[in-house]
């Protein structure tokens, strides 16, 4: 037999026995999830490029830099050249053999509307997890707070469940009428213990709306020539009487900054507040989980993100439906076609959702946490910790650059800890 077939053929069987594949060169068959024949070595035709913003269903070939891989299981965004390995290695991408004749993978470019990560399934009803508050240092001035106890205005006493300190900001006509200052932020606030008798916080001037940012302001932020008409200020002023202690709790600094931490993460997540909806219609019919008892009663794609925040997924249209009296699992539409529920579907994950952080975005400003909190709540790892430089570090530094310039239209400072 000639010696360069004798080769081939050896080298041939080397190459099944390593990938553990019966290929049809080895007398069995070969078949391949993606559009194209699976080759047997390195040097085989390159699949379609991958692309950032496309969602792949597992089993799909792309190339990336000269390299085939496969996808494990659904992924989106996840670049196969950092987010790959071996099958069973639990990456989204199996790295495949180098090949050629593709065309070289592209730059990722931003979308125009960048959407937080959907937070793992919640219960049916959510219950907001406690912000651990930094514990101030103790004095013997601060009595323990007593159950049943109507305390006056500017008292501070220390909660002895948790150690901290809580100050009455507001009093009805029995004082704090007896509640407990981990539950009413209306009547408490979390506090340092100083003198018997605290300096009263100064009252912040109203203004017309009653919002801590003027309607001429917001129009400053975002001008009615280049934003989408469905965002109201008229709608975000109402839509605040569903969280009354959003942009009221604590100074009058610490309510201009969380008002603007909430309005640049908006502004980041809507363009300005020129789309109303998830741009990327490939991905609306992801967002029905149907391991929920309730199912997706208004149709599996139609729990595309919506609104300021970009409210997603099934579950979270029930949460905060619950939370709001409103049947959004039934009717998700409202969130896109009514002023006044889309802003409070955005304040319902403000106030009481800790996504993929520790904290609510609210507490992680009332309670100088710093801004970049918020971005780690909203998004989590896929925005915090990246190298500098790349595209999530980017988009972070975005949300970074809209508060910053919101924060100097307003006059307020812009505190500590802006990135995550």
């Amino acid at each position: 037999m000639d010696n360069v077939i004798v080769k081939n053929l050896i080298k041939n069987l080397l190459i099944c026995a390593s990938t553990g594949v019966l290929f049809a060169a080895c007398g069995g068959s070969s078949t391949d999830s993606g559009s194209q024949a699976t080759l047997l070595a390195d040097g085989e035709a390159c699949a379609a490029a991958w692309a950032s913003g496309t969602a792949y269903n597992g089993g799909v070939k792309v190339s990336y830099n000269a390299r085939n891989y496969t996808s494990a299981f659904w992924t989106q965004g996840n670049n196969p050249s950092t987010s790959s390995g071996a099958a069973g290695s639990g990456q989204p991408w199996i790295t495949g053999f180098t090949c050629t004749g593709g065309t070289p993978t592209p730059t990722p470019t931003p979308t125009p509307t960048p959407t937080p990560t959907p937070t793992p399934t919640p219960t049916p009803t959510p219950t907001p997890t406690p912000t651990p508050t930094p514990t101030p240092t103790p004095t013997p001035s601060c009595a323990n707070w007593a159950t049943g106890t109507n305390y006056a205005l500017n008292t501070v006493v220390k909660y002895v469940a948790n150690g901290n300190f809580y100050k009455v900001v507001n009093s009805g006509t029995n004082g704090s009428d007896a509640t407990d200052p981990t539950v009413s932020t209306w009547y408490w606030s979390v506090s340092t213990c100083g003198s018997p008798t605290p300096t009263p916080t100064p009252t912040p001037t109203p203004t017309p709306s009653g919002f801590i940012i003027t309607q001429a302001q917001f129009d400053a932020i975002f001008p009615v020539a280049s934003r989408n008409s469905f965002y109201t200020y008229a709608g975000l002023v109402a839509a605040t009487s569903a969280y009354p202690a959003f942009a009221t709790t604590g100074t009058a600094t610490v309510q201009k900054q969380e008002a603007a931490a909430f309005l640049a993460n908006v502004q980041h997540e809507t363009g300005s507040l020129v789309y109303v909806v998830e741009q990327n219609t490939a991905n609306y019919p992801h967002y029905c989980d149907t391991s929920q008892s309730y199912g997706c009663p208004a149709g599996t794609s139609a729990y595309y993100g919506r609104g300021p925040m970009q409210l997603s997924w099934n579950f979270n249209y029930k949460a905060a439906g619950d939370a709001l009296g409103i049947n959004l699992l039934a009717s998700p539409s409202l969130v896109e076609t009514d002023a006044t529920i889309t802003w409070k579907s955005a304040l319902w994950y403000w106030n009481t959702q800790t996504g993929a952080g520790t904290m609510t975005a609210h507490n992680a400003m009332v309670n100088s946490s710093g801004f970049g909190q918020t971005i780690h709540t909203i998004n989590g790892s896929i925005e915090c910790g990246q190298a500098v430089g790349s595209f999530a570090y980017n988009e972070m530094q975005d949300r970074v650059t809209d508060y910053t310039n919101i924060t100097n239209a307003i006059g307020v400072a812009q505190g500590s800890n802006l990135s995550c």
